[in-house]
């Protein structure tokens, strides 16, 4: 069987979005940062128990000046993925409490698909500057797929990370069959 899913990557400006895909897709990380205009996406397929899994992804720009375009990105979207920056400074505080901005824009445009979360830039932060509180937080608020910790530039976490929400996808679509 042929699977085709739209995948959507959203969160704040600088966490880290296009990289993780990037990561993912192609195994490179790119140490320069390329500011995401508007929305960009790249295909990817992979085979899960002999099905074929076709995944677009869209990279959609964080910051407000795209927030007017963004409602249209979101159509036929299967799930999404919100991501953060673990940095300790005020970018990465800002884009975690932006998740719930993040959350409550896919609710007004997405109905019922699975949101996943990515905190992201593990190598950035040592194990004990991670809050652990915010994940469990972060968890208890909404009815998330699962946070999990990512790092673009090492690799750490991105392949777990991504299996979730396309094993999620797979199994939901592959029910209905």
């Amino acid at each position: 069987m042929r699977f085709v899913f739209k995948i959507t990557i959203i969160g704040d400006g600088g966490v880290g979005k296009t990289s993780l895909i990037k990561k993912y897709t192609q195994g490179e990380f790119q140490e320069d940062y390329i500011s995401t205009i508007g929305a960009q996406f790249s295909i990817y397929e992979q085979k899960i128990n002999g099905d074929d899994i076709k995944l677009f992804f869209w990279d959609l720009a964080g910051q407000d000046d795209f927030q007017i375009i963004r409602s249209s990105f979101y159509e036929d979207s299967k799930a999404v993925i919100i991501v953060y920056s673990l940095e300790r400074n005020n970018k990465g505080n800002e884009s975690l409490k932006n998740v719930m901005k993040w959350y409550n824009e896919i609710n007004q445009y997405c109905e019922d698909i699975p949101i996943i979360i990515f905190a992201n830039k593990t190598d950035l932060v040592g194990d004990t500057e991670i809050d652990e509180s915010s994940f469990e937080e972060l968890s208890a608020k909404e009815d998330y797929l699962g946070v999990y910790r990512t790092s673009a530039k090492t690799g750490n976490g991105v392949g777990n990370a991504f299996k979730a929400i396309i094993e999620k996808l797979y199994s939901m679509y592959k029910e209905v069959l």
